[in-house]
């Protein structure tokens, strides 16, 4: 009998032929073979924005893209002093076209901040004597933008003169791969960070035991070879220069197995302070502007840490229910489990006679990313008047030009705007140029209060 054409698909379903489509039942090697073919396909998808030797290099800019983003000047202005200044960096190219490097820009950058009006702002401003401020983007809902943001901020903070270090907590590694970085086991990942602080914590634990004619507990091979390991082991620089990286790669994830057992053998261990204590104690802090997190899309024991250790949080969500009941229930959880952390600890130094301790951050922003201004602005109104000051006003909207950087691995901001008409370019870098306009007045304003700070407590102490 013929079945009728006008009925849904999943009518008229023959299961004796749907059997003869099965393939034999998979066991778990097979895994590993489809695990095998991805990570040829992924290393192929990822060397496609890659120069013919392998090598991710960061792409040239031209005089339009310095004048209109980069350095305030026009571009007949910027033609003078060059020729006025033969030794600066003149780029390459004919006549007026001229295409510059990074390192180049860099250069003008520092030559027009001492010899140009001093009214323009042609440094990015930022406070001697302060340390780098750690952010932290970060939600448990999966596809929110996450990565895509956290990186467009690294490269935006960095066209803008920052010195920026990614650390990449993510075990899939989506980050590392954006940045061209290669890793090639967990000890090239934040994990001995983790098992260094735990190694030193159990020595110290030790030394009360033994005053105590107490056995000591055991130190092993891996906490031994971890107290070797410092975060200036595992920086590796990127094809930006003014961007370094911790990479990440699937042996990451062992930190999530591993932390709860040593966190049983000694229970007196601040685990959540383990990457703020590392960064802290290698003086990382003092030799950068800015200490970016890409997090994992759970609140487990590495999201924990990179929310102890920031001082700015960053959560992008979309404009959907779904994203936002998550995004309410991930606030719900980083109050639930620091406000336990605080609890638990505070018990104790109570009971020392210690004064209490808290977790604390300069700023929480929300951002709803991937925007469609045409389907979504009721639905991301109501997202904003519920989640209040924590919004940022600006929404990401999302661009064909979005799209076709993810293609290639690449961010918008490495991808040469001759592959797209004048105004596809504009608007699609203007997406993440609003971002990180947002998160650099948090920012700045953060280091000014820091400052602020500062100088009043310097001046009580002075009185």
């Amino acid at each position: 009998m013929t079945q009728r054409s006008d009925l849904p698909p999943y009518f008229g379903i023959d299961p004796e032929e749907e059997a003869k489509r099965l393939a034999k039942p998979i066991d778990t090697s097979r895994f590993a073979k489809a695990a095998t073919f991805a990570a040829r396909g992924r290393d192929d998808l990822a060397r496609r924005g890659y120069a013919p030797d392998g090598q991710k290099r960061l792409r040239k800019f031209s005089t339009w893209e310095v004048c209109r983003y980069l350095i305030p000047i026009a571009p007949a202005h910027l033609r003078r002093v060059l020729k006025a200044h033969p030794d600066l960096p003149q780029g390459t190219g004919e006549g007026g076209a001229k295409w510059f490097s990074l390192e180049e820009i860099l250069a003008l950058r520092d030559h027009f901040a001492t010899e140009g009006a001093g009214w323009r702002e042609y440094k990015a401003w930022r406070p001697e004597g302060l340390p780098a401020k750690v952010i932290a983007v970060a939600n448990f809902k999966g596809g929110v933008g996450k990565t895509s943001t956290a990186a467009h901020l690294a490269m935006s903070a960095a066209l803008d003169g920052y010195r920026v270090l990614v650390i990449d907590l993510d075990s899939q590694g989506s980050m590392t791969s954006i940045m061209g970085g290669t890793v090639a086991d967990e000890w090239q990942t934040a994990f001995p960070l983790l098992a260094r602080d735990y190694a030193q914590s159990l020595q110290a634990e030790n030394k009360v035991r033994a005053a105590q004619g107490l056995s000591e507990l055991p130190l092993d091979e891996t906490l031994t070879e971890a107290l070797n390991v410092s975060p200036r082991n595992l920086i590796q620089s990127t094809h930006w220069p003014n961007i370094d990286l911790i990479g990440a790669q699937l042996n990451l994830y062992w930190a999530e197995f591993q932390v709860p057992v040593w966190r049983m053998q000694l229970r007196n261990w601040a685990l959540w302070d383990s990457l703020g204590n590392a960064l802290s104690e290698a003086g990382v802090l003092d030799d950068y502007d800015i200490v970016l997190l890409d997090t994992p899309p759970a609140l487990g024991y590495l999201t924990i840490n990179a929310l102890a250790a920031a001082d700015i949080l960053l959560v992008p969500l979309g404009a959907s229910f779904l994203e936002f009941d998550s995004t309410g229930r991930f606030f719900d959880m980083i109050y639930s489990t620091f406000a336990s952390i605080e609890e638990g600890e505070n018990r104790a130094r109570r009971a020392d006679g210690l004064p209490e301790m808290r977790f604390e951050w300069d700023a929480v922003r929300a951002i709803i990313t991937r925007f469609d201004a045409a389907q979504q602005t009721d639905l991301a109104n109501v997202v904003q008047a519920y989640f209040g000051d924590f919004m940022t006003p600006y929404r990401q909207e999302i661009t064909a030009m979005v799209g076709q950087a993810g293609e290639q691995v690449s961010g918008i901001y490495e991808t040469d705007y001759r592959d797209f008409n004048r105004e596809t370019y504009v608007r699609g870098r203007e997406t993440f140029d609003q971002t990180w306009a947002e998160v650099k007045r948090v920012l700045l304003g953060t280091w000014w209060r820091d400052q602020q700070m500062e100088t009043e407590e310097r001046d009580g102490e002075t009185s």
